[in-house]
């Protein structure tokens, strides 16, 4: 069993009966959801669970379970979900798989949030990753040199040579070739306030712990008190 799927696994032991929770995107994210589809069917569990992405919801549903949406069932108590990159301060980068917008508004609606990730992705410092962005298609052409003029070295997400890909709310991504983030509070702020910017891939005090696999063995990194 390779650290991905081990970790994902060890990810759904996390989940209690009655539960609302969070599930995320990407491919940590969906041995986590296999995993948990096996436990529901195991112990019956009765779970009112939320998708971060078109993908996690079509696969869930085709494992057996039932996906609502954060409108229909509130606050959250718990959302799982993996990371492209993060830090010791915890803070990390997301929006690999283009789901970026979607993952925060649902962790921000979570009492508690889990990143499940292979070592290898603990940094020192963010950048290396590329940094996602999301933003409207409508001047997106002017946004992309906005962001060239200030050396942020944008590019298109595609999914082939020539088609951008789309998100699932039907906007576009660049992922920006940072290299090195200082300061990723002040680079937040700088481009949340860019007309056109929907969301950004940083994802700041966000999660109270980091699950990690690596080399078989899988441990939390660190701990911090729950959100009241």
């Amino acid at each position: 069993m390779e650290d991905k799927e081990r970790v994902g696994r060890h990810a759904a032991t996390l989940v209690e009966n009655g539960m609302k929770v969070g599930i995320g995107s990407g491919s940590t994210a969906q041995f986590f959801i296999k995993a948990l589809a096996e436990r529901v069917k195991e112990e019956t569990l009765d779970l009112q669970l939320v998708a971060t992405s078109e993908e996690s919801k079509h696969l869930a549903e085709s494992l057996g379970l039932t996906i609502h949406t954060l409108n229909e069932i509130g606050t959250l108590d718990l959302t799982i979900d993996g990371v492209d990159e993060f830090t010791d301060d915890l803070d990390g980068i997301k929006g690999g798989g283009g789901c970026l917008l979607e993952e925060k508004i649902v962790a921000s609606n979570s009492l508690r949030v889990v990143w499940m990730a292979e070592e290898r992705k603990h940094v020192k410092t963010l950048g290396a990753f590329p940094l996602p962005i999301e933003v409207i298609k409508n001047g997106s052409e002017l946004l992309k040199a906005q962001l060239e003029e200030k050396g942020y070295h944008p590019e298109w997400r595609l999914i082939n040579s020539e088609e951008r890909f789309h998100t699932d709310n039907d906007n576009y991504i660049l992922d920006l070739h940072l290299e090195e983030i200082t300061d990723p509070v002040a680079l937040h702020d700088e481009l949340i306030h860019m007309v056109g910017v929907v969301e950004t891939g940083l994802f700041l005090g966000m999660t109270e712990n980091v699950l990690l696999a690596d080399n078989g063995e899988v441990y939390w990194t660190t701990e911090r008190p729950l959100k009241d």
